[in-house]
């Protein structure tokens, strides 16, 4: 495990200084089934509850469809699990573990998270290296790479991944009243990823959260992008992580009540 780690830390740190194939789509329609879908921060660099730390990152646990699902692991396994700890959340209840790319601040706590539950699938980009499926194996765990749009459970899929010098992938979930997007940093750009995920379910887009990495945008570039998501029907938004405190203003100010804030310790419970 310790080897593990040290992978994780020099992919990442090459990384910043040169800074599964399936199916899109499901011919089923979802049915809804009375539950509820909570998404709970675990990691982010906004504080939302007290008792919670914040830090540079992002992860969210996804409870309610029929796997429960780990989406990034942000970057410091101590601060990773005192958070854990803090919300009450039982790590041995995931299923399935997606990583959106393969840098620090979304992998940093992927080990602490296996050494509490390797009984879990990881879905990771085919771009990663195989030293880290490899990793991922040793662990106990199975690891999944991931090129074209794939559904991991009944009505969740991934994007596949998308960009080029930074490779990712993001999540969402086809519910009756429209889809929900999760991403980690939309290196690849929001808006596409947005596109992609109409063209593998194509409904409006109910909520979408996560880092929209938009902190370099001109207040011209945001207008844009803001239409942008007004015409892909994206009806609620949670901007948080490397968004920008000025981007993630001006989506305040878009959606208003629509926006949705975001922080460590935020649950956000939405009916099927």
């Amino acid at each position: 495990m310790a080897c593990f780690s040290k992978w994780l830390l020099f992919a990442a740190a090459v990384l910043v200084l040169g800074a599964l194939t399936g199916m899109g789509g499901s011919a089923r329609e979802p049915v809804s089934s009375g539950r509820t879908l909570r998404f709970t921060i675990l990691y982010d660099n906004y504080l939302h509850k007290k008792g919670t730390q914040s830090d540079w990152g992002f992860s969210c646990l996804i409870e309610g469809p029929e796997k429960t699902i780990l989406f990034d692991t942000g970057t410091n396994p101590r601060i990773l699990m005192h958070n854990v700890e803090a919300l009450g959340v039982d790590l041995t209840r995931v299923d399935q573990i997606v990583l959106s790319h393969i840098h620090g601040d979304h992998t940093g706590g992927l080990p602490a998270v296996l050494e509490k539950n390797h009984e879990v699938t990881v879905f990771f980009p085919v771009s990663f290296p195989s030293s880290f499926k490899a990793g991922v194996e040793r662990a106990g765990a199975k690891a999944q790479a991931v090129d074209q749009p794939v559904e991991i459970c009944p009505q969740v899929h991934l994007t596949g991944e998308l960009g080029d010098r930074i490779k990712e992938q993001s999540l969402l979930i086809d519910t009756p009243s429209g889809l929900i997007v999760v991403t980690g940093c939309s290196h690849p750009g929001i808006v596409n990823i947005l596109r992609r995920c109409r063209e593998i379910v194509d409904k409006p887009i109910r909520l979408v959260f996560g880092g929209f990495h938009l902190r370099d945008a001109s207040e011209a570039e945001m207008r844009e992008i803001i239409a942008a998501f007004k015409s892909l029907k994206v009806e609620k938004c949670g901007a948080t992580h490397c968004t920008g405190d000025a981007q993630i203003a001006m989506f305040k100010e878009a959606f208003g009540e629509n926006s949705v804030s975001m922080g460590t310790g935020r649950v956000i419970e939405i009916p099927e």
